[in-house]
Parts: C-alpha cells; structure tokens; sequence
C-alpha cells in the first residue's frame, strides 16, 4: 500500500493585520494574513515544512525530493537540490522541481505517490512552498498570503491512501505572472470566478464523484482551493456540501498561499482525520483537479511537529504597513544593493555542508561536538579526526546575546547570540522574537533562513528562534 506517511507545514509567524492596509490601526483580533519576514521566501519555507514533516523520521531512506512553488527566485538553479542539502540528505537522492502552475503542489504529490507505488523510490519527499507578492493596496494583497507543506510518500505506516483523480484543462488568461514581474496580476475578478474558478472546481469535482461512485455526503472533509472567501462559498453552494465537513479555507488568517494552498489545506485535514474516513481535495490553475483519499490511521502526535495547527498559533502582527514594504524590499531607497557577482563560488561550495546543512563535526576521539570544522579538537587536541555531526534539528540554549542597531533591518534591533548546542558554541541570529523577550538560557531550535541578496541573487544560512 502506497500513500502519505506524514506530513508537516510552515506558516509564517509575522502576520500583517488587513485593517493596516486600508491605513487604520492594527486590530488584535482582527482578519490578518501571514507573510514571509525579510529572511524568509519559498525556499526557507519549504525547509521548514519539511523539518516539520521529517520530525522523528530518518532522513536516509528518502530516496527523491520534488520541490514545488511558482515563486522559486532563481531561474536557472534547481531548488530541490539546495533543499536536499539543507536537510543533510543523501548525496544520491533524486531531486526534481515543479512549476509554472498553481497545481504544481498537487502535480508534484501526484508525482510521488506514483513513482512510489510504481518501485521507482521507496520514500519521496514532497515540499511545496510559495511567497506571491501583491501589488501594494492593490486588489489583489488582502487575499493572498505565504505558506509551505511538505508530504513523505511511502509504503509502509500509511496513513492516506490517493484512490482517485481528475483533471480539467481550461486555458484561460486569470491570474498570471511573467517573468521579471515581481506582482501576481488578475483580471476582472468577477470573470475569474465565474468564467473559470467555478465551472471548472465543479466539473472536476463531479468528474470524480462520477468516477469513484461516491457522492459529497461519502466525504468526512473537503479541502477546496479558492481564491478568496466569497468564491469559496460559492463554489460550496453549487457543490451542495454540507458546511461542517469543509475545511477551513484560513482567509483573515493566512490567505491564498499559491501552490501551497490546496496541500496546505489538505494537511490541515489529515490533522483532524480518523481511521475510515475519507478526504475530497480539489485545486485550481490553468484548469482544476479533484482528488479522493482514504485515511488508514490519524496522524500520530509529536512534540517535534507543529503542523497547521501549531503554526497559526504562532504569531506576531507588523507594528505598521511601512513594516510589511521594508521587509519585502517595496519601499525606496537611496541605494541600491549591488548586483556583482557576489559570494565567491568557490568558498561557497567549499563551505556548503555548514552553510546550508548546519553539519558541524564530532571528534572521532572524544566525541566533543565543533562548529564550524576546525583541525584540531579544542577538547583532546586530536588532528583532522571528525565524523560530521548535523546541529540543523538539534536545540541549543543562548549563552550571550546583543542588540546590533546598525545592521539594517526592517525592525531593528539584529539579535546576534552565542548559543550552546551541546557542548558547542554557535555564533547566530536569533530571529522570531521581540527584544524584550530575550533572555539567558532561553530555548532555541534552528530555521533556514535567507541573510542577504549579495550578488543579486538570495544566500542562505541557519537562524535560532525561540523552541
């Protein structure tokens, strides 16, 4: 048997209150979307997920990763494989990305749970992750947000087995984004949605009602794409879908996030599901597809996974709009940052098992843990005589921090930290946390982040953030 073995997510703690676009003040309780901080973006989202996904599970039997998102910053780089290594994952893992479409989350899981079951690869990680931009108080801003999710595919303690699917081809121009855009265009939303949202969700659907013999009662959860609240409700109107068994859609608390939507939503959904019962997932882009599921067992609890759940109850709201635009690079500037050739690639890749994996070393001799790799143990004194040792899903606590309000940031101050990691100590930022806040001893885990856009193009290291 061949299905979802488990699955994990990633929601931004940093949420922008929608009252601050229309320029009032922030409400507390009010709607909000989540959105990718300055150091965040599909990449560190999808690591995210990922590490949410894998929490507990041994990363050596995954045997290929696919990556999906529409918002991948590099054009000629795959992303899979700078995720493959952040997560310290066998050098011969198979690595494949998927983009162009907001169904290529959905392609892409399809993709897995057929290499698996066709013996191509005994575990497929899935991680899909999207950070679309709006225009500034444009209308398109108060609905979309940003997320990542991430599936293991396998065959053994399955719990969501595909059943069905279908698919409707619809060329249309709706949404789009060409290249060297840095906003998601629409056209008439009223167009959008009854030329193609719903036409194309409800044929989908049926398709696959039809196919499977089954009717919507048949289905404990349904988990639909939409493109903002009305045309959700309008979708489950003409679907005749009893209210109670679909899923939370998260508008006023996260927001459309792209091809990560419809998964996300489907994660959130196995979270609540139990043995017999089965899952209707359809999303939507160029066209729409529907999917049937069967869930074999409820998700097992862990302390390490946040899931969907525990991620939105992780929050911080921007203090002001101009917050949002600084951190997304919107506002003017005097200067531009340079766009030289940037990090030597030669260091780069020199330094890529610590940079982007966080492995540090172990002394073969007496096990005292380094980071980064020196030549000689601080400890013993022995020579170049190191066993690599992953510090990226370890928890360390700080021993010393400063405030660096010279460093430009969105919100200053930068928290730069020595944090102990068994034994080691790790100069790092702390990140996802107010200043006052800061303390001594204080619980911190490890998140792939971006630091800079040197070379016009994004560099990523490691981040603590409170545990």
């Amino acid at each position: 048997m061949t299905g979802i073995t488990s699955c994990g997510a990633y929601i931004p703690m940093t949420r922008l209150p929608l009252s601050l676009i229309d320029g009032g003040a922030a409400q507390s309780d009010g709607p909000e979307k989540a959105v990718a901080y300055y150091d965040e973006d599909s990449v560190t989202m999808a690591v995210a997920a990922a590490v949410d996904c894998l929490a507990e599970r041994a990363r050596d039997e995954i045997d290929c990763v696919m990556f999906a998102s529409t918002t991948y910053p590099m054009r000629e780089k795959q992303g899979a494989v700078l995720i493959a290594k952040a997560l310290d994952l066998r050098r011969d893992v198979e690595t494949a990305d998927y983009t162009g479409s907001l169904r290529s989350g959905t392609d892409a899981l399809k993709g897995a749970l057929r290499a698996v079951a066709a013996g191509a690869a005994r575990n497929a990680l899935v991680v899909v992750g999207d950070c679309r931009m709006a225009a500034p108080r444009g209308a398109l801003e108060r609905n979309l947000g940003d997320a990542a999710v991430a599936f293991l595919v396998g065959s053994t303690d399955v719990i969501a087995t595909m059943d069905a699917s279908t698919a409707i081809a619809n060329e249309m121009q709706d949404l789009w984004r060409s290249d060297g855009d840095d906003f998601t265009h629409s056209w008439e939303n009223r167009f959008v949605v009854e030329e193609g949202y719903v036409p194309s969700m409800v044929e989908a659907v049926d398709a696959l009602l039809e196919k499977t013999g089954s009717s919507a009662g048949d289905y404990a959860c349904h988990a639909l794409y939409a493109h903002d609240a009305r045309s959700h409700a309008t979708l489950v109107r003409r679907l005749k879908i009893d209210r109670d068994r679909v899923v939370d859609t998260l508008f006023g608390r996260v927001g459309n996030c792209g091809a990560s939507f419809a998964p996300l939503l489907l994660c959130a959904a196995l979270e609540r599901a139990q043995g017999g019962d089965k899952i209707l997932l359809a999303g939507y882009g160029d066209g729409a597809e529907a999917f049937s599921f069967s869930c074999h067992a409820a998700m097992a609890a862990s302390a390490n996974r946040l899931g969907v759940a525990g991620h939105l109850e992780r929050r911080r709201s921007l203090r002001s709009y101009d917050s949002y635009l600084r951190s997304r690079g919107l506002d003017k500037k005097e200067w531009e940052a340079g766009t030289g050739p940037g990090l030597s690639a030669t260091i780069r890749m020199r330094e890529r098992d610590a940079d982007i994996g966080l492995v540090g070393a172990a002394c073969a001799r007496c096990g005292q843990i380094h980071f980064p790799r020196p030549r000689i143990c601080y400890k013993c004194y022995a020579r170049d005589e190191w066993l690599p040792y992953r510090i990226s899903d370890k928890t360390g606590e700080v021993l010393s921090y400063t405030f660096d309000f010279f460093f430009p940031a969105p919100e200053p101050p930068t928290i730069m930290t020595i944090v102990d990691v068994e034994g080691c100590r790790v100069h790092i930022q702390l990140a996802d946390i107010a200043p006052d806040r800061v303390k001594l001893e204080l619980p911190v885990r490890f998140m792939f982040r971006k630091l800079h856009d040197a070379g016009g193009k994004p560099n990523y290291f490691w981040k603590a953030v409170p545990a």
